[in-house]
């Protein structure tokens, strides 16, 4: 059986988007670590953004981990029928294993920093600003899907911009192509009318030939 190649196979194209994400994960985890080290208050607004931001990713990260888990476990179940050797399924098997464990780790030490936020007594406001920011995933979602959708909106005004103007010269162009026929239409009559004038007067001088056949039309001097 022939291996998938990497145009389609989902398991690398979502490898890919994994290893992306990862990629940008990193430096919003170590700069929330060294924001929370220097932010004389857990509730800063700059301590928050960065929470939010490594949330979101980290959320993101996981959705593409469980996909890739999932691609996983199903060609363990029978490798050849998918085209992929042992050593593939191992490789794939390893790649989730290592970056879930590493978006794990970061998953701690940021509910760590959450859960240890309240101290005693009442919880301090930020961890409802936390228990927010478990659900501010899903609104994030929401608005990321209604930016979507006024993307596809705009392309499809677009689309329907640019079929006017080609209905609008393809109009344009049968006007044209009428003026042009209608002056092909004068010239074939102008022609048929000269034709018919050249015809005649080549008659008449036929007939004045005949005429005067064996007559001299110039005496001699």
């Amino acid at each position: 059986m022939i291996s998938p190649t990497p145009t389609d196979d989902p398991f690398l194209q979502v490898q890919r988007e994994v290893l992306a994400l990862l990629h940008t994960t990193r430096p919003l985890f170590a700069s929330y670590q060294r924001i929370r080290s220097l932010s004389p208050s857990p509730t800063s607004p700059e301590l928050s953004q960065a929470r939010a931001d490594l949330s979101a990713a980290l959320a993101d990260l996981a959705t593409d981990i469980r996909d890739l888990r999932a691609s996983v476990r199903v060609v363990e179940a029978d490798p050849y029928r998918y085209g992929l050797e042992l050593d593939e399924v191992a490789r794939r098997r390893r790649l989730v294993e290592e970056v879930g464990a590493e978006m794990d780790a970061m998953r701690a030490e940021l509910d760590r920093a959450l859960g240890s936020l309240g101290g005693g007594g009442l919880p301090a406001p930020e961890t409802f600003e936390a228990e927010a920011g478990e659900d501010g995933y899903g609104a994030w979602e929401q608005e990321r899907q209604v930016e979507v959708l006024m993307e596809q909106e705009q392309m499809m005004d677009g689309v329907a911009r640019t079929v006017g103007n080609l209905r609008m010269q393809a109009h344009e162009m049968g006007r044209e192509l009428g003026e042009q026929a209608e002056l092909l239409e004068g010239v074939d009559t102008l022609a048929d009318r000269v034709g018919g004038k050249l015809e005649t007067g080549v008659k008449r001088i036929g007939w004045v030939i005949r005429e005067n056949e064996g007559m001299c039309l110039f005496p001699p001097l």
